[in-house]
């Protein structure tokens, strides 16, 4: 987003391409209990894009889960996704799940890294919780995408990361942002899905940066009591 309501990104007016992605959901019948939102919120390092966004995402009317990317500014982003409806790399209850975000940024790089003190707050958290079943988010991936130029700015630790899950126990999904394409794959018995982005996307498989022609995405997930997970990836045309 920019503050400025006809801000483009590579070509596209980045207001419009969401909005028109919450048109599809709104215009359906499947409604979600919570929305988890991976970074990249704003382009242009502006206290107004954030509120822009925060104005776009009100009417959801359902609690908003959102952890920072490289291209945020945690001291804007923080104030505006820490009242509610929204939450900032907040931890939450619900239905036998626990659901969290990590933040996994590094200032002034576009690679991201889940710091120690970042694992051990994630340890006490889930020490602390009853719930059977945990969801994590975070903006980074931790594994390769097979894309040159992206595996370069990917988690740095994302191997300790997701052994750190692991060793929880009760991890069952592991969703990020940040590639701008679809990944769906299972790592150290967690599941781990990237959704494309409301705007452009990047070609997946190229060695150097490229953006390709599919449309604006996004994905409904359905967490069981059981810990059993369904989804399904949305493309908006």
């Amino acid at each position: 987003m920019f503050a400025d309501a006809d801000g483009e990104l590579r070509g596209t007016v980045t207001q419009n391409s969401l909005q028109h992605v919450l048109d599809h959901y709104n215009a359906g019948d499947w409604r979600a209990d919570r929305a988890l939102i991976t970074g990249d919120l704003i382009q242009d390092d502006s206290a107004g894009a954030y509120e822009r966004f925060r104005k776009l995402l009100l009417p959801l009317n359902i609690r908003m889960h959102c952890v920072p990317g490289n291209h945020d500014v945690r001291d804007l982003m923080r104030p505006v996704c820490s009242r509610p409806p929204f939450s900032y790399c907040a931890r939450e209850e619900v239905n036998n799940w626990l659901l969290l975000g990590l933040d996994s940024c590094v200032t002034g790089e576009a690679g991201g890294e889940v710091t120690r003190d970042e694992i051990e707050r994630f340890e006490k958290i889930v020490s602390e919780s009853r719930a059977k079943h945990i969801l994590v988010a975070v903006h980074h991936p931790p594994v390769p995408l097979g894309s040159a130029w992206l595996d370069t700015v990917k988690l740095k630790n994302g191997q300790e990361l997701l052994e750190s899950l692991q060793q929880a126990g009760r991890v069952r999904l592991l969703v990020f942002g940040h590639v701008h394409q679809e990944y769906d794959s299972e790592h150290l018995g967690i599941r781990v899905l990237g959704t494309p982005s409301t705007c452009r996307q990047f070609t997946p498989g190229s060695d150097d940066f490229d953006v390709d022609d599919r449309p604006p995405a996004y994905r409904r997930i359905e967490l069981f009591a059981d810990g059993s997970i369904e989804e399904e990836l949305i493309w908006v045309e």
